[in-house]
């Protein structure tokens, strides 16, 4: 599933742009952004359909908060020591996953995964 543009912002910039890179191939458009404030603005500008957050960039409130102002984006936690204790106050943000920072797979199918079921209960 190609169609859905992505914005990543990780806890330094290498990681973003690693997680950026690996993730061109799945989806149609992926941008970076350098922090939470920039985060806000991409989402806001290009209205993107996920967020790929690091919990060290975004807390868990801010992930709640981000969920409440951009409904509509699908918001993938990350950790580079993701846990079952980060994955559940990620969920209870809204989330729909947090995954490590490393396991692209997991926010591939996390971001795709949330997007399809969405599109397929709208029908």
């Amino acid at each position: 599933m190609r169609p859905l543009s992505v914005i990543v912002v990780q806890s330094n910039a290498a990681l973003t742009e690693s997680l950026a890179n690996s993730l061109n191939r799945h989806f149609r458009v992926v941008k970076t952004a350098p922090d939470l404030p920039n985060l806000r603005d991409c989402i806001h500008q290009s209205h993107a359909d996920v967020a790929i957050v690091d919990l060290e960039v975004a807390g868990v409130d801010e992930v709640r908060r981000l969920k409440q102002e951009f409904g509509g984006t699908t918001i993938v936690c990350t950790h580079r020591l993701a846990n079952e204790q980060m994955w559940a106050a990620a969920l209870a943000a809204g989330a729909s996953d947090c995954c490590y920072s490393s396991d692209v797979r997991a926010i591939v199918l996390a971001a795709t995964n949330t997007k399809f079921l969405a599109h397929t209960h709208a029908a």
